[in-house]
């Protein structure tokens, strides 16, 4: 059975049990400030198993793609040399949220996997292991399956630490947890290897394809283990790792999709064995990159994008190390489309964006590995001993992404051994920084746990008659009293929540004798939260408030918010379909909307997007909205915004003509298209690698905004004696005339430099051997000063010279050796000597140093102790 049958005819199978087939989630969670990537099919499901949020179906099952490449689980070192290592797989689930529990799901998996009907794996070829503790799985599997006791593993707890147990399963440290039951299949006696929880159980002979937890406590952060109302169950069984067993091969690379895959590399990289371990890297990462960059994440120097940037260079070092001369790895993306496009569609519409990011890395690293070469060979130049420091070597790592592979092959070239514990000092250090920094962990049960549903009435309405639900002071039920700060849940609210970028409304509460200030407002699971001030009056559970939002903030929000679903659409239309949302703010007065896109706006592409974005809202057409499930969602063209969690039923908004924008939203928004009145793009600019800002204001903010900048236009031109007409050409003139006043004080700095060089000549000490030259230049910048230098290196012969000056209240500093005498001082040492001396710093090379120092006082001192420091450290 070829991958893609058999992801088909697992899905089909949970759908002929009740199971509702969900799709994939986006690698990169969404609202989970917990996980790096999507590493396991429950964490869609995350909120369903906590008991905040509540979906039409209790059994789910999916298809989920997963990466472990980072954080927690983090599989790269392992990929191309084992059997099962992946950084991108797909997890097939199960779910049940409070529905079924240990019995049907254990008899779900046996039957799907020896059933006639289904896989017809040899049932004596299974082992299956259970918690120690967990007698009931236990008796399901030996007296209601048939699995022999012999062949069913009571696995404990690891060194003795509760709960601390392969087949104790917990989301974190705190959060849903329970007991969990595995399947193994046997390879036979023809691979090493032992059963689990024996002393062999790591060889490739039992090999795990399924997992069922049994979720049924809540551990909190104390520890205790409190039962969760209703017992869930969350399986998974990697489709790469079951594919393997059915088509009786031992290595996932070895499987139909990894072959097709390993054969397109190889083509490309000179027909390299599909055995090669560098190619099955290769054939990996093209995966887990594609689908990465499809999911909107860029290559960067931290969090998802240095891990994607880390993934992408390693491949192309192993296609290095297989010959290629080029860029290579993109080309491998068309091969991903065409094996996996149908599963996941979103892979097609990306694959002019994958090519485009994976060539720019490509040649990035390129420069990057030759940048890399010429600071090692000049640290192999100073090398004292025989041993490349650690400290060099981490820098080449992770400062110029130059892998220690290729450290330790020059190094092993030139008979040189790398200092590995320095190097893993250094790694240790970072990992310690990152992970205080990190922002990867959360506790669970730390939200206020609130039951109930707030409904929404404020797409309809500005006010309301509503009850309080419940008053929180400190965050614990109380009457908040004037003066107290509180948080009010209403059964109803016309209050829309933060959320996809649009900010909480603001308003207020009265009643009779009272008022409450709303400053905020925000979600947690399914209630709103109003966040604010009493000002006057009691407030407490079961009173009936007249709830208010503040009409003008929410107009101009919902302006400004229209006009971003515009100019989203605008941007695909003209730079492409690539371009995806990365972020958003859209408050009262402006908007800012993040997209990805790999280089700056030309100013016609900016005028286009803008022009476009007006056209639309000159058009005045009505903004319309329909709420449906996802599916007919997605097939009426809308587009799902990044980053973004949806519900079931969705709200599509359509505005524009012809279905220029159709996106899912659940943001408020204005009626027609004309209401926004206009919107001018206030600044474009790039905010990382590979996503990009534009800032905007629409109504009368715009209007504000063109008003202040033909303000500004008068001014300067009144300021340079001309009209708005002439403005341009006054100031070209103006910028002439200044470039050439720089020209002439540079020259006149020059002259002046070089004429005390002469004089500088004749003051010219001797230290053994060497004639030395340190002193002021007043007035010199460091050009002169270098030009200044080279001149009288070539009067001295064999010497030294340091020359300085004072600007804006910084020492310039530079030093020369002549090269006849480099082999007894270098230049660079003499200079970090001098800015340790000014509180600066600097450094260069042995004939040519540059630096600086913010100590000007210490200027005296320091040129005065030249000759002193010369006399000590000439060789």
């Amino acid at each position: 059975m070829k991958t893609a049958e058999l992801r088909q005819a697992f899905l089909e199978y949970f759908k002929q049990q009740g199971h509702t087939i969900v799709a994939s989630s986006s690698l990169v969670p969404a609202d989970d400030p917990t996980l790096l990537f999507t590493n396991a099919g429950m964490n869609q499901f995350k909120d369903l198993f906590l008991g905040r949020e509540q979906r039409d179906y209790v059994r789910a099952t999916s298809s989920q793609k997963c990466v472990r490449a980072g954080g927690k689980h983090n599989d790269l070192e392992n990929v191309g040399y084992t059997a099962r290592h992946h950084t991108f797989f797909e997890m097939l689930g199960n779910f049940s949220f409070g529905d079924y529990f240990k019995r049907d799901a254990i008899h779900f998996a046996w039957t799907f996997l020896t059933g006639d009907e289904h896989l017809q794996l040899a049932k004596d070829k299974l082992w299956v292991t259970v918690y120690e503790t967990d007698d009931e799985a236990f008796d399901i599997w030996n007296k209601e399956i048939g699995v022999p006791a012999e062949r069913i593993v009571r696995i404990g707890d690891n060194g003795g630490a509760p709960y601390a147990s392969d087949n104790f399963w917990q989301m974190g440290d705190t959060g849903p947890c329970g007991p969990c039951t595995e399947i193994f299949y046997d390879h036979g006696e023809g691979v090493a290897g032992g059963p689990p929880g024996s002393p062999d159980e790591d060889g490739d002979r039992y090999i795990e394809i399924w997992n069922v937890v049994f979720m049924q406590y809540n551990r909190t952060a104390d520890g205790e283990m409190l039962p969760l109302p209703k017992p869930s169950v969350d399986t998974g069984m990697g489709l790469e790792r079951i594919a393997a067993v059915l088509q009786g091969v031992h290595s996932n690379y070895e499987i139909d999709l990894f072959q097709d895959l390993l054969a397109a590399a190889s083509k490309l990289l000179g027909n390299a064995p599909t055995t090669e371990s560098s190619l099955r890297v290769v054939a990996d990462h093209i995966r887990s990159c594609a689908f990465l960059i499809a999911d909107g994440v860029m290559p960067s120097n931290e969090g998802r994008g240095f891990v994607l940037r880390r993934i992408i260079r390693r491949a192309a070092r192993h296609g290095n190390k297989l010959g290629a001369e080029g860029p290579f790895f993109y080309k491998l993306a068309a091969a991903v489309v065409e094996l996996m496009g149908d599963a996941f569609p979103q892979l097609k519409s990306s694959q002019p964006q994958i090519e485009k990011v994976l060539l720019q890395e490509e040649e990035q690293f390129a420069k990057t590995l030759d940048k890399g070469l010429r600071l090692l060979e000049q640290d192999i130049a100073a090398l004292a001993g025989t041993e490349i420091p650690g400290e060099t070597i981490f820098t080449l790592y992770d400062t110029y992404g130059f892998p220690v592979d290729l450290t330790n092959d020059i190094a092993r070239e030139r008979g040189l051994t790398l200092d590995y514990d320095g190097y893993e000092q250094a790694m240790n250090r970072q990992r310690e920084m990152a992970r205080a920094a990190s922002k990867f962990g959360v506790d669970y049960n730390a939200g206020l746990n609130l039951d109930g549903r707030t409904e929404f009435t404020g797409y309809e309405q500005i006010d309301g008659h509503e009850t309080v639900r419940t008053v929180l002071v400190d965050g614990k039920a109380a009457t908040a009293r004037a003066g107290e700060d509180a948080v009010v849940v209403l059964e109803r609210t016309p209050f829309y929540a933060e959320a996809g970028g649009q900010v909480g409304d603001t308003g207020l509460l009265t009643w009779s004798g009272g008022r409450f200030q709303v400053n905020d407002t925000r979600k947690d699971g399914n209630n709103h939260l109003h966040i604010g001030t009493v000002i006057e009056g009691e407030l407490f559970a079961g009173l009936e408030v007249d709830a208010r939002i503040d009409h003008n903030k929410r107009q101009a929000t919902a302006l400004n918010h229209s006009a971003t679903h515009l100019l989203h659409a605008a941007l695909r239309k003209v730079l492409g379909e690539h371009v995806i949302q990365k972020g958003s703010l859209v408050d009262p007065d402006k908007l800012r909307f993040d997209f990805s896109h790999f280089e700056a706006l030309t100013a016609t592409e900016l005028k286009e997007v803008e022009r476009q974005v007006n056209e639309q809202i000159l058009a005045n057409t009505p903004v319309e909205t329909e709420v449906t499930d996802m599916e007919q969602a997605l097939a009426k063209g809308a587009m799902a915004l990044f980053g973004e969690k949806y519900d079931d039923s969705v709200r599509v908004l359509s505005m524009g003509t012809g279905g220029y924008s159709v996106e899912l939203c659940g943001g408020t928004h204005v009626a027609r298209t004309g209401d926004i009145g206009m919107l001018r793009i206030t600044s474009e600019s790039g905010i990382s690698s590979g996503v990009r800002r534009i800032e905007a204001v629409t109504g009368m903010n715009a209007l504000a905004w063109v008003d202040e900048s033909e303000r500004a236009l008068r001014e300067a031109a009144r300021l340079l004696k001309g009209s708005r007409e002439t403005l341009v050409d006054k100031l070209q003139a103006t910028l002439e005339r200044s470039r050439q006043l720089e020209k002439e004080v540079a020259q006149l700095k020059a002259r002046l430099a070089s004429s005390a060089g002469t004089d500088l000549a004749g003051s010219a000490v001797e230290v053994d051997g060497l004639k030395v030259v340190a002193a002021e230049v007043p007035g010199a910048d460091r050009k002169a000063l270098m030009d200044t230098t080279d001149q009288l290196k070539n009067k001295l012969g064999e010497g030294v010279v340091v020359l300085a000056s004072v600007a804006d209240d910084k020492v310039i500093l530079v030093a020369g050796v002549t090269k006849a005498s480099t082999g007894r001082v270098k230049a660079g040492d003499l200079m970090k000597h001098l800015c340790s001396l000014v509180d600066g710093k600097g450094g260069g090379r042995p004939d040519m140093a540059q630096g600086g120092g913010n100590a000007p006082a210490k200027l005296a001192e320091a040129l005065a102790g030249v000759p002193e420091w010369l006399a000590k450290n000439i060789g």
